[in-house]
């Protein structure tokens, strides 16, 4: 056990503690993160919305996104990550704190695309950030310790989410979000003010940057992952109510068990990419590999009486997700070598800011109109073309000799 436990340990050594500060930050972010996981059933139970009205709040939520990663991905590259992140952690704060107290169809519409859009300006600051305090080498490690804290905060929030609505109603939720938002800008200031932190990797600009929209690779790259994402974003709106209006569980159940995709992540992840990196996993082919467990793990909704089932399919999907977004995230930021990081980034974003627009919508319409199975085999069919894209990226990939990506790898 204490091999195992040093062995887990030495993952982590060479990563600066600028890194290390940011994902302390994103942890108190994210385990404060509770309206999220919880918003299909707030509208749904609490605001009696329809599963209709339900699923075009979430396109707001997707529209809120895809601006405010446009956006932010511009003011990373006009004032700086820094101020990026601190503008939008202390906005959001403000904001969840006010949104508790609107309830209208339409009011609920604008109130979460303007409270998303603000959130959201941090997401590529955050990757410029990570770039420029990690090493190149350590850039996929430093990405994976991100998500370790963005998904331990997501196994904790849940859970205790799901206590909270059981105690005091979902009201409970707006200001523990608000409060752990405000809270990491605090720590941000005292930890990455630009006088205190290193840069370790400076953005050299090149003289003819690349626009990441004339990046005809590139952005086939991300349609393939925006289609992904609609698969991926099903766990937050559609599978929360099939968990409940199928399978029975109550709202803690529901936490606990999207609380075990986190702590799956929390306890396994690392190792794995640490792993993968010294047998020299492709990036693109683990992006493939992570798209076919995902797809495969709606599989096991179909299995009928026994809620065992219910934990290997998420077990599958988060095994997935292990693969798949560190060297997607990695690969992403070696392409954003031939232009401004920020643009690249912010583009990357609103990939998974389009999965938002459509994936929920999409499936709340489906289930509404169709149910859940049929649902499920419709997931099961945007995999396969995702699969098809990332192919012909990997493809393509094998052929470039462009020195900003490690082809060895291919």
């Amino acid at each position: 056990m204490f091999s195992l436990f040093s062995s887990y340990l030495n993952t982590f050594k060479g990563l600066s503690k600028e890194v290390w500060w940011l994902a302390l930050i994103t942890l108190v972010n994210r385990a404060g993160a509770m309206v999220i996981p919880f918003l299909s059933l707030y509208l749904k139970d609490d605001l009696q919305f329809s599963l209709s009205d339900v699923g075009w709040v979430m396109t707001c939520f997707g529209f809120g996104s895809l601006a405010g990663s446009w956006l932010g991905g511009l003011l990373s590259d006009k004032i700086g990550f820094y101020k990026t992140i601190l503008l939008s952690l202390v906005s959001t704060g403000l904001g969840f704190f006010c949104l508790q107290f609107i309830t209208g169809f339409w009011a609920i519409c604008f109130g979460f695309f303007t409270l998303i859009a603000i959130a959201d300006l941090s997401r590529p600051a955050f990757f410029v950030a990570l770039s420029a305090y990690s090493k190149p080498e350590n850039k996929t490690r430093s990405l994976t310790l991100i998500r370790l804290a963005i998904n331990l905060g997501f196994s904790a929030g849940p859970a205790i989410g799901g206590l909270i609505i059981a105690g005091i109603g979902y009201y409970g939720l707006f200001w523990v979000d608000g409060v752990t938002c405000i809270l990491a800008g605090f720590i941000l200031i005292k930890t990455l003010n630009p006088k205190k932190a290193k840069v370790t990797d400076e953005e050299k600009l090149i003289e003819n940057p690349l626009s990441p929209y004339k990046d005809r690779l590139y952005l086939i790259f991300l349609i393939a992952l925006a289609l992904f994402g609609v698969v991926f974003v099903q766990y937050f709106s559609t599978v929360p109510l099939f968990y409940k209006e199928i399978k029975g569980l109550s709202e803690s159940q529901i936490g606990l068990l999207l609380g075990l995709n986190g702590l799956v992540i929390f306890l396994f992840e690392m190792p794995l990419i640490a792993f993968a990196e010294r047998r020299g996993w492709s990036q693109i082919s683990s992006v493939i590999g992570g798209l076919l467990l995902t797809g495969i793990s709606f599989g096991f909704f179909f299995v009928n009486g026994y809620n065992s089932a219910l934990i290997l399919g998420m077990i599958v999907a988060t095994l997935g997700e292990m693969i798949a977004f560190p060297f997607g995230n990695a690969l992403a930021l070696r392409r954003a070598k031939l232009g401004r990081q920020g643009a690249y980034m912010g583009l990357y974003s609103m990939s998974f800011s389009l999965s938002h627009i459509f994936g929920h919508n999409t499936g709340m319409q489906l289930v509404n109109k169709f149910g859940y199975d049929s649902t499920w085999l419709f997931m099961g069919g945007v995999t396969l073309l995702a699969l098809v894209l990332l192919l012909y990226v990997k493809n393509i990939l094998a052929k470039e000799k462009i020195q900003t990506l490690d082809l060895s790898k291919i």
